[in-house]
């Protein structure tokens, strides 16, 4: 018998609980998700991924109560993500910054109005005037500041340093030094430049206009800040928006609307022309054309019928239609989706993961590049004014909030753009292998073709009606659910006789009588057996057919062969423009097929694809796509079916038309929800776009800290426009994320 430890069991359980996902109040920076994720993954057997844009947590390997005693441990308050309603949440944190933000504003105002006349003109100063300015600054100081200062403790609380730190240290510091000069009357000889003068003498207290300044801009700069993220997280969650709320359902013949929670798999479901669908599931009754695009972002509506499948969310706009429920709540696919769209914004991409490095190292180091200013000016000469203002600048303008902004919001708003034209990105991996990415293997049936049987070519044997032998053929294959015999049938045009008792003969054909006449319908092979002469006109059809990978029936009647009806398994419409776009965005395309090469040729010829690799087994079409990486080749795999799966997870970037299997999509990167093949060229376009997006916040976060912070302790800034300036850059990086709600397709 096996003895299992206490600690292999504990970590056992780790293992098996389900990942934890929680909403997070207080954040204020990325440094402060730093802190939390820290503090999360101190605990053995936790993984924890903490994403500052979206304020949210993913954890493994812990209870949901044991996580939220964890966050609460350094200061800040989580709930489950399934309790917390986000629209509510954000509006109450916009509010609560609006409301600071006025205060500062009403306060700030007269305080620099009031300061500035009386810093420039002297002879205007009354007794205390210096005190009602410090009482004007109070409120603004230590209540519409409040947010950054309570950041800074929290960290500091627990050893760590934030963006928060340096905003708290820069409006402290400079009421403080306002504070003393105040008490003790300290006069300096030098100005001070506030942007629209010089001050004179004595004007110390203009450092109180700073205080209350710099708290405005960043207060200003978090409050647009957080509109912004409301508008990326609208877009995000847009999908999960399209639900409807009610469903009409039909039980003992009687329609009753009931909240959509009510209904149940199987249930039948009826949806009124102009009402949205309730949930997934097939149609029994009625017909309709529904509009997808708000789902997939296909622009025509799609008729259906009975037999139909149709989409939760998708809006009916013709006619009544009762359809069986399939996939109702979280088993539709709508709610999947969003799921998936909500799960990859909260997943880190390795950039992202390296900035976090990068600020914890950051904020330590501008705190002591701040001190080497003030000391080195003040060993200088200058006198402490003027050092104290080159300090605060470097102090206030190096917060590092553009960099840790630039990442999660470009992410949210990709992601979430993508969920809206049916390209679901399910993480930021896929968003960094595409811009890698220069070869594209797409599977051939079902992806480049549309995995249908249809009747291309019909050839009639000298002297025999071509009409009357379809027509023959067609009554002995119309009860057939063989692709061949479906194509067969379904493009006779006329009216099919009947044929009693067909006899179906495996792997061969079917044989029967039609008005009195023996028919058969088949291969060569089962004509020739029955000693049937095949002329060479037909001959040379099947041949031909063979040649480009086509299927040929032969049918005969009455003993005599009398037409060649050729079937092939037509290729998408859109094809050929899909393989030019893929071209021209630079990428090598590659057929692959388990077909037989003649087939897998004629696809590849007609559509202009660089390589094919065809007769190609299941399982060894991940081989094809290593070898191909092994040779140096950064692969896309667009693919549909289970003997995809492998393929899709070995390539750098995988692709899953959702018309293919559940296994499939698990094992892909992006999903491609809507039904035409450009949106694979749709998505890698997005990705690649969201990701230049990523690269020029990156960029541009970068170079603002590397060519401010020198400046600024040049002694060129003061902390009131440096405050505005860095505000402004945080603004810059989260406006640009928003520019890919502009993303548009071109099918």
């Amino acid at each position: 018998m096996t003895t299992v430890t206490s600690d292999e069991q504990d970590e056992d359980e780790s293992v098996l609980r389900p990942p934890v996902q929680l909403q997070i109040e207080g954040m204020t920076c990325a440094a402060c998700a730093t802190t939390i994720e820290k503090r999360l993954t101190r605990i053995d057997g936790v993984h924890a991924s903490v994403n500052y844009a979206s304020e949210r947590a993913t954890v493994t390997g812990i209870d949901i109560e044991d996580a939220i005693a964890a966050i609460k441990d350094v200061g800040y308050t989580a709930a489950a993500l399934s309790d917390i309603d986000l629209a509510a949440e954000a509006e109450r944190r916009i509010t609560m910054l609006r409301r600071r933000l006025i205060v500062a504003v009403l306060l700030t105002l007269p305080l620099m109005d009031i300061g500035l006349v009386l810093a420039l003109e002297p002879q205007l100063r009354f007794p205390a005037w210096d005190w009602l300015l410090m009482v004007l600054s109070l409120p603004v100081v230590f209540w519409s500041a409040w947010p950054f200062h309570k950041a800074t403790w929290l960290n500091l609380r627990h050893g760590m340093t934030s963006m928060d730190t340096l905003v708290s240290l820069g409006v402290l510091s400079s009421f403080g030094w306002s504070f003393i000069s105040i008490l003790i009357g300290t006069q300096d000889n030098e100005g001070y430049w506030l942007g629209y003068g010089i001050t004179p003498a004595g004007a110390d207290t203009l450092y109180l206009d700073v205080a209350a300044g710099v708290t405005c801009f960043l207060l200003a700069g978090r409050y647009f800040e957080a509109r912004a993220k409301r508008s990326a997280r609208s877009v995000l969650t847009a999908l999960g928006q399209l639900a409807a709320k009610n469903a009409r359902v039909l039980r003992d013949g009687t329609e009753t609307v009931i909240p959509i929670e009510k209904l149940h798999q199987g249930d039948l479901f009826v949806t009124l022309a102009g009402e949205t669908l309730a949930a997934d599931g097939k149609i029994v009754e009625g017909a309709s054309s529904i509009d997808t695009s708000m789902m997939t972002g296909e622009p025509m509506p799609v008729d259906a019928t009975v037999g139909s499948t149709v989409l939760g969310g998708t809006m009916n706009l013709t006619g009544r239609i009762v359809a069986r429920a399939t996939g109702v709540g979280a088993r539709s696919q709508l709610a999947q989706m969003a799921v998936m769209a909500e799960e990859a914004q909260a997943r880190k991409a390795n950039v992202q993961r390296l900035v976090d490095k990068v600020v914890e190292i950051f904020v330590p180091a501008v705190l002591a590049i701040v001190f080497l200013t003030f000391f080195g000016w003040w060993i200088a000469g200058v006198g402490i004014r003027h050092a104290l203002s080159a300090a605060l600048s470097v102090l206030i303008i190096a917060c590092p909030c553009a960099l840790g902004l630039a990442t999660p919001t470009a992410l949210m708003v990709g992601v979430g753009r993508g969920g809206q034209l049916g390209i679901l990105i399910k993480g930021p991996e896929a968003l960094e292998a595409s811009g890698r990415i220069d070869t594209v293997i797409l599977d051939k049936t079902g992806t480049v073709t549309t995995g249908d049987m249809a009747l291309t070519d019909r050839i009639a044997a000298h002297g025999h009606d071509l009409k009357q032998a379809h027509q023959y053929a067609a009554a002995l294959d119309q009860h057939s659910t063989h692709p061949v015999a479906k194509a067969i049938v379904a493009a006779v045009g006329s009216t099919v006789p009947q044929c009693p008792s067909p006899r179906t003969v495996a792997g061969r054909g079917s044989e029967g009588e039609v008005d009195g006449h023996h028919v058969m319908v088949g291969n060569p092979a089962f004509l020739t057996e029955t000693g049937i002469t095949i002329p060479a006109e037909l001959t040379e059809a099947v041949d031909q057919a063979a040649r480009t990978g086509h299927s040929t029936a032969l049918v005969a009647i009455d003993g005599q062969a009398a037409a060649a009806l050729v079937i092939s398994d037509t290729v998408k419409s859109e094809a050929s423009e899909v393989i030019a776009r893929l071209k021209k965005m630079g990428l090598r395309t590659i057929l692959l097929t388990g077909d037989s090469m003649a087939a897998a040729n004629a696809v590849a010829s007609q559509l202009g694809i660089d390589d094919v690799r065809a007769e190609v087994l299941p399982t060894d079409k991940a081989e094809v796509v290593d070898k191909l990486r092994n040779e140096g080749r950064h692969v896309a795999m667009v693919g549909d079916g289970i003997n995809d799966a492998a393929a899709l997870a070995s390539s750098d970037l995988g692709l899953a038309m959702v018309t293919g299997t559940d296994i499939a999509m698990r094992s892909a990167d992006i999903i491609c929800v809507r039904h035409h093949l450009s949106v694979v060229p749709d998505a890698i376009a997005l990705s690649r776009r969201t990701l230049r997006t990523i690269r020029g916040n990156l960029v541009w976060a970068f170079l603002y800290n590397i060519a401010a912070i020198p400046i600024a302790a040049s002694g060129l800034l003061n902390p009131l426009i440096s405050g505005l300036a860095m505000s402004l850059s945080s603004l810059f990086v989260v406006t640009h994320s928003l520019t890919l709600r502009n993303f548009s397709t071109r099918s």
